[in-house]
């Protein structure tokens, strides 16, 4: 009933971040590259190996400080969640023990009350298992 042009596709792309291993071969290669194919003189061309290597060290330098302000934030909104489930499951645990308190008071008060109606009713000369409907 439905044609190929119907059919959606759903694409998953997995964020890795940034690569700087990558980035760095690529930035190799093409420096490699651009050395074998540069017409120029030996002091020409180490004086533009010199130049790129400056400007590839400032660029990993720059990269490698945004990943660490990148995993400083992460990390920071990391303990920031821990803390705050942390802080949950104490409000909640704290719920139920006190949850649980009332149910222990309201059993002890219950069999209390019936200890003592069970009392009463001896002392009435009734017997114990006889509820009002039947008296």
């Amino acid at each position: 009933m439905s044609s190929g042009e119907d059919q959606h596709t759903v694409i998953i792309e997995k964020d890795r971040g940034p690569e700087i291993g990558a980035f760095l071969v690529g930035a190799l290669v093409g420096a490699g590259l651009a050395l074998l194919f540069a017409p120029g003189s030996g002091a020409e061309t180490q004086r533009r190996i010199r130049e790129q290597a400056r400007k590839l060290k400032d660029l990993t330098e720059e990269r490698v400080r945004g990943l660490r302000e990148d995993i400083g934030t992460r990390m920071d909104s990391a303990k920031g969640v821990m803390a705050q489930g942390r802080h949950m499951a104490a409000e909640a645990r704290g719920e139920l023990e006190e949850k649980l308190e009332r149910s222990k008071a309201a059993y002890r008060a219950g069999i209390e009350a019936a200890r003592a109606e069970s009392r009463r009713q001896l002392a009435d000369g009734e017997s114990p298992q006889a509820s009002e409907g039947d008296a």
